[in-house]
Formats: C-alpha cells, sequence, structure tokens
C-alpha cells in the first residue's frame, strides 16, 4: 500500500487480490517448480518471497478490514472491579487514543457522502431491525424469528449495535487502542467531569473511588452524592471490605438517619469565628441582604462565644434555640459569670427584679425577662468589662420587635438544619452512650484515613440538601487551612515532622446542587492541604444558575486544571472544551473534470478532456461542539496534562448482587434504588454488548465489625 497525500482506509481491502495471486503463486513455485521452469531449490526461495510479500499485503488488508469494522462497532470492553489497574502513580480512566491532526483527518473523510456505505450500518441491518419491530406483538411461531435477529452473540451476522446512541466514527477512527491514565500529580489540580443526564458520570466515579479505595498507601475518600445512588453506595462498601478498611466506613445519609452516622458541622474549630462563618455563609450578601448577613455572623458569633464559655459544644440546635430566645442564655452566662466574680451581685440582681414593673420597665426592654431587665439595670451601674457579656447585652438591648426582624434571613436556615431527625444528625448527643450511631468529623476521617458516603437526599429536600452540603464544604475549608498550617498530626503526642501531604480524594456527585461561595475557596486553596476534588455535574448553565453569577461561575471552572466532557447537550457546555484547542490543517480531495474543444477543422483532435483529484488544505478546529454533542454513552473526551487531549471510552459496572453487604445497608441501597432510580435503567447491562464491569462475591472477604455500619446481624441477598 503505497504512500499517498491522504490515507484512505473506508475503500475496499484491493490488497486481497494480491494476497491471493501471492497465495497460489507461492503454491505452484513449491510444489510444481518444473511448471515455471525452476528447480526445486529455487521454487522453495520463490515461495517465500511469494509468501512474505502476500503476508505484508495481508497486513494492509488486515489494517483496512479491522478500521471499517471498527467504523461500525466497538469491540466489547469488559472488566470485573478486581482487573481495574491500581496504580501508585497513574488514575486508570479506560481504553482509547491521544486525539490528533490524523483523526480530526479521518473524521473528516468518514463523512463523506462517498463512503457512506462503510460508515452506516448495511441493509440486512436494517431489515433485521424492522422485522424485529414488526414481530414484536406476534405469536410464538413468529416471535421466535425476532429473538434471533435479536440475539447478542458473535456468532449473530445480524447482531444488534449496543444501545449507547451516539456517533461510533468518534471512536472507531482510530482502531489501535491502549490504556489511558491521569498521573496522579495532576489530580490535585482537581478534575471537573461535565454530561448530561444517563451517559456515565456516577459510573465513572465509580472507577475512580476503587481505585482510591484500593491504592496501596491507604488515602481518605469523601463522597458526595445528592441524589442517593444505591449502586454506588454499594460499590464503596464492597471495595472498602475488599481492601480491608470497613472498619473506616461511614455512612452519613439524610434520607436515612435511623442508620446514618452523625455529624457535627460546627463542632471543631481553629478559631471560635469560624462558627459564625459557617452558618452566615450560606445567606445571601447581595444588594440589601448583605447588612442582614453582617448581624447574623454577629449574633451568632455572640451565642458561640458564649457557649464555649460555658463548655459546650456548638451545635446547629443550640444555636436556633438561643437565636429565638437569646435571654435564657444570657442569665445562664450572668449567673456563672457573677459566681466567679461578684457572689453578692445576684442578691441586689433579685431586689432589682422584684421592684420591676410594667411601668418602670425600659420601653426597649419591655417583652423581655424581668431577670434580664434586672441584670441589664445591675450592669448599667456596676460598669463590669467582660467582652462575651457585653455582646449579649447589645443583643437583649435591641427592642424585640426590630431584633426579630434583623434575625428573619437566619432562622429559615436554622430551621432547615434542626427539623425533624436531621437535628439527630447534625446535633448529636455526644453523652448518649446508648446511641451505637458513630459521631465523626473531617480531622478524624483524615488522621485515620477514612472512607466517608454523604447521601444528602436531594430528591426529598433540595434545601435541606444543600444547606447540609454547604456546611459540610464550609467545614472542609476550615480543615484544610489547618492542615495546610500545621499538618495532619498537629496536637498529637506522635506528631512528626514530615512535610509530605496527605492525598484527601473529594468526589462531589451533582456537586452543583451542593455548591456555595464555601466551594470556591475549596478548591481555590485547598490543594495546599492535599485535597483533590473530583466534581460532576450536567452543564456549565448548572453552575452558573447555583452561585447567580457569572464571573464567580468562571473563577470556580477556571480551578479545575483537568476537564472530562462526556454527552452534553447544551453548546456552551461544548465549548467550554472546544474553544480551548488549537485549529489544524486537513486535506480534502476535489474531483476536477473539464473538456475542451478546438475550431480548427483540419487539427487532427476535436477535444480535449481532463480529469483531476486536487488535494486542498483547510484549517478546522481539532473538534467541535458538535461532536461531543453526539458521544455515544461512556465516552467522553479527556483535557488534560496541560492541554493533551484523550478520547476515552470506560468500564462501567454492572449491578452486583448484595451478598457481602450488612442487613442495614442492604434495606437502604433497596429502598434507594427504588426510590431514586426505578425510573433510570441501566443501559451499560443492556443487550448489544455495552461494557460491563462486576466483581466476584465469593472472594470477598468475610465481614467484619466496623464502627459505622451494623455488621453484626445477618446477611441476606436483596432480588
Amino acid at each position: 500500500m503505497a504512500e499517498h497525500a491522504m490515507e484512505s482506509k473506508l475503500r475496499p481491502a484491493v490488497e486481497l487480490y494480491t494476497v491471493a495471486i501471492c497465495f497460489a503463486a507461492a503454491v505452484l513455485c513449491l510444489y510444481s517448480p518444473w511448471a515455471v521452469a525452476l528447480t526445486p531449490e529455487i521454487g522453495l526461495v520463490a515461495a517465500l518471497a511469494y509468501a512474505l510479500f502476500g503476508f505484508i499485503r495481508l497486513r494492509q488488508a488486515w489494517d483496512v478490514l479491522h478500521y471499517r469494522r471498527n467504523i461500525r462497532r466497538l469491540p466489547r470492553y469488559e472488566l470485573t472491579s478486581r482487573q481495574i489497574p491500581v496504580s501508585r502513580q497513574r488514575l486508570f480512566m479506560g481504553r482509547g487514543f491521544r486525539w490528533t491532526r490524523l483523526h480530526t483527518q479521518r473524521l473528516v473523510e468518514a463523512q463523506d457522502p462517498a463512503v457512506a456505505h462503510y460508515v452506516d450500518p448495511p441493509t440486512r441491518y436494517r431489515l433485521a431491525r424492522g422485522t424485529e419491530r414488526r414481530l414484536e406483538q406476534a405469536p410464538f411461531p413468529l416471535s421466535i424469528l425476532a429473538r434471533i435477529t435479536a440475539w447478542d452473540s458473535a456468532y449473530n451476522p445480524l447482531r444488534p449495535l449496543p444501545p449507547v446512541g451516539g456517533s461510533p466514527l468518534l471512536h472507531g477512527v482510530e482502531p489501535d487502542e491502549m490504556e489511558v491514565s491521569l498521573p496522579l500529580g495532576e489530580r490535585v489540580g482537581h478534575t471537573l467531569v461535565l454530561g448530561t443526564t444517563r451517559v456515565g458520570k456516577t459510573r465513572l466515579a465509580e472507577v475512580y473511588i476503587t481505585q482510591d479505595i484500593h491504592r496501596i498507601q491507604p488515602e481518605v475518600v469523601i463522597v458526595f452524592d445528592p441524589k442517593g445512588d444505591a449502586d454506588l453506595l454499594k460499590r464503596m462498601y464492597v471495595e472498602a471490605r475488599r481492601a480491608g478498611r470497613d472498619k473506616e466506613f461511614y455512612v452519613f445519609h439524610l434520607g436515612w438517619p435511623e442508620i446514618s452516622a452523625r455529624y457535627n458541622a460546627v463542632g471543631r474549630f481553629g478559631r471560635i469565628s469560624e462558627v459564625a462563618s459557617r452558618i452566615a455563609g450560606q445567606l445571601s450578601g447581595e444588594g440589601n441582604s448583605a447588612a442582614f448577613r453582617e448581624f447574623a455572623w454577629r449574633f451568632v458569633n455572640i451565642i458561640a462565644r458564649a457557649l464555649i464559655e460555658l463548655g459546650r459544644r456548638p451545635d446547629y440546635l443550640q444555636i436556633q434555640r438561643h437565636v429565638v430566645n437569646i435571654d435564657a442564655l444570657f442569665i445562664e452566662y450572668a449567673q456563672q459569670f457573677f459566681a466567679k466574680t461578684d457572689p453578692k451581685a445576684w442578691e441586689v440582681i433579685v431586689q432589682l427584679e422584684g421592684k420591676l414593673n410594667e411601668k418602670n420597665i425600659p420601653r426597649h426592654m419591655v417583652g423581655r425577662e424581668k431577670r434580664v431587665v434586672a441584670i441589664e439595670q445591675y450592669l448599667a451601674v456596676k460598669r463590669v468589662f467582660d467582652p462575651v457579656l457585653d455582646g449579649l447585652r447589645s443583643a437583649v438591648r435591641y427592642d424585640r420587635t426590630y431584633f426579630d426582624k434583623i434575625v428573619a434571613s437566619l432562622l429559615p436556615l436554622l430551621e432547615k438544619l434542626t427539623t425533624g431527625k436531621t437535628a439527630q444528625l447534625l446535633a448529636p448527643n455526644y453523652t448518649d452512650l446508648e446511641d451505637p450511631r458513630p459521631i465523626f468529623d473531617w480531622m478524624q476521617i483524615i488522621r485515620k484515613r477514612g472512607i466517608v458516603y454523604v447521601g444528602l437526599d436531594a430528591l426529598t429536600d433540595a434545601e435541606v440538601a444543600a444547606a447540609v452540603g454547604n456546611s459540610m464544604f464550609a467545614d472542609l475549608v476550615s480543615v484544610a487551612g489547618h492542615i495546610y498550617k500545621h499538618g495532619i498530626d498537629h496536637g498529637l503526642p506522635s506528631a512528626g515532622s514530615s512535610a509530605d501531604k496527605l492525598p484527601i480524594n473529594l468526589h462531589a456527585d451533582e456537586f452543583n446542587e451542593l455548591m456555595g461561595d464555601e466551594f470556591i475557596p475549596l478548591i481555590n486553596k485547598g490543594g495546599g492541604a492535599g485535597i483533590q476534588v473530583t466534581a460532576y455535574t450536567q452543564t456549565l448553565s448548572d453552575i452558573e444558575a447555583r452561585i447567580g453569577n457569572r464571573a464567580k461561575a468562571g473563577q470556580v471552572i477556571g480551578n479545575f486544571n483537568t476537564l472530562q466532557m462526556l454527552r452534553v447537550r447544551e453548546t456552551a457546555t461544548a465549548e467550554l472544551l472546544t474553544q480551548q484547542l488549537p485549529k489544524i490543517n486537513v486535506l480534502t480531495k476535489t474531483l476536477v473534470s473539464g473538456a475542451t474543444d478546438t475550431s480548427d477543422p483540419e487539427a487532427n483532435t476535436d477535444f480535449t478532456s481532463s480529469s483531476q483529484d486536487r488535494v486542498s488544505s483547510t484549517s478546522v478546529p481539532l473538534i467541535e461542539p458538535a461532536h461531543i454533542v453526539s458521544l455515544p454513552k461512556g465516552q467522553m473526551f479527556s483535557f488534560q496534562v496541560g492541554g493533551q487531549l484523550w478520547k476515552v471510552r470506560m468500564p462501567l459496572p454492572k449491578p452486583s448482587p448484595d451478598d457481602a453487604m450488612p442487613k442495614n445497608l442492604q434495606e437502604l441501597a433497596k429502598r434507594m434504588r427504588s426510590s431514586y432510580n426505578e425510573q433510570a435503567g441501566h443501559w451499560w447491562s443492556a443487550s448489544g454488548g455495552g461494557p460491563t464491569l462486576d466483581f466476584d462475591p465469593d472472594r470477598v472477604t468475610p465481614p467484619r465489625p466496623s464502627v459505622a455500619v451494623d455488621t453484626s446481624g445477618p446477611t441476606q441477598e436483596v432480588p
């Protein structure tokens, strides 16, 4: 096959003619050398020469045939979870190739109408699918024919294509695939995965999370799942048990508080002011709301300081209680303060309280408890200075009606976090030893290299899910700042001087539902503490709509160094990738033909004709938004390592038996699947040879007791 200006693989494999002639000539020279006037020795040499040349041409013909087959149907790509490679240096993504100018050239050539019969399904395929539709409701003898044509087997010449949609050209332009991976050093720059609904984002997350759990040096794995994917929870638990890390596995789920671990988002902090920042940071700061947000911050800070001085750990329930009624906290703190500094003060306060009536109570103190008014009058005379007491005094001196108005923006947020059984999870009782549900915080999880699944039940209550998610992100930002300054083991007796960072793998599925202003510093500065964010969402507009500010959305996107894009439906989202790619020159072929006659009657020729194939160069984008819109399910473009574009198809897990899970987690997974994913389907395990991934339950190690989930009861298989 000679070298030409343009590569042409969508054509008949004409090399096979040469192969047939070479094979015949080799047989003739080997068995009948006398027929071509050769001696047996020379005939053997000639047969070998013909065979060698025939083999070369056969290899060239195979390249053409393989390319033509790959354009229409990709080979099966199946892996079990045990076969997913786990490396200390790289993150496995799937199989694919690096996209170059050659692949754009092949894509342009494949869209030529002249080669459509090599790209489009053949006539027999279309007839088979039409027969299946017509015989769908046919009686028994005829229905067998439809089942035969739909049989998903390599022995079926009418085998249907995998139900993944999209254009097979995008991956078929490179028949020689290789394992594609991302250097682990690039993950600290964060990864953004974009793709529309049901194209494989969550399944890609399972592949990544499986590797993070099994890495030889244990790493922290934190997964935020707003909608609640039962298969993702199951995969995490099964892989944690296989890796021998089930004791470090925690489940936090707002929808199932009975088995969920408990978490206090404001219970651990480096500075007391962080409590107010985490709560008030979720309030709107735009326009006139900024003043109310600042007041809310100050008021929550006053309450938090008072609780700390009283020896209590702040939580949402206590803060909500004292926002509604600050009088009780003022009285309690005053009792403790005077018991230490002025034991006789309380006698005077009781006397002042007895003299109060509706006429001598100051107007701005109307509605307050008499004891509060008495304490305020005593402090006004004694002029006692205490920062916490002064803050509480300033709060109770507000007019009650005016005070309720300025904290009106704070109360809805606190109500979301303290209503119903959610309060048991976010405001745990540390002294209740009868409650088997563990209590965790992020520093504890990081130090013990834990694995945490956070299910926020956003489909049931999106407002509460967003509030809890923002609280957790704000807490993580605080922990990241502490780790960046002091390290992970700061304050422990065995703390060493090692400067090595512990990778903290944070996977945020549907992260646009969780994102607030807290998320920006997490991805902007969290890398210095070892936090590696992998965020999954549908479109760029989801981020802008959530933040409400285009500039802030651009700030978020700009902090992701790796961009992985599955099929999207929004052109602006596709252009987020395509506009970063260069333009390249591709060759196009033009057929030119013409005829010229002559006016000379004595000339020997009446006319002349010519036919030419002209090759010209045209500048086109490396890929266009239309290519991303037409990606099949389970395939993506990965823009990584400072400008490299890779085309990847990933292995996707299929549902696995639940016999390796504790009974309570089996019930949780069963309810989650019926509640959230009943209509979603499992496209990757349907007919047509879509990629699948499974694990072998017989090789899973026996269950061990866990601090996070109940493994004491028997296990059972969920149908």
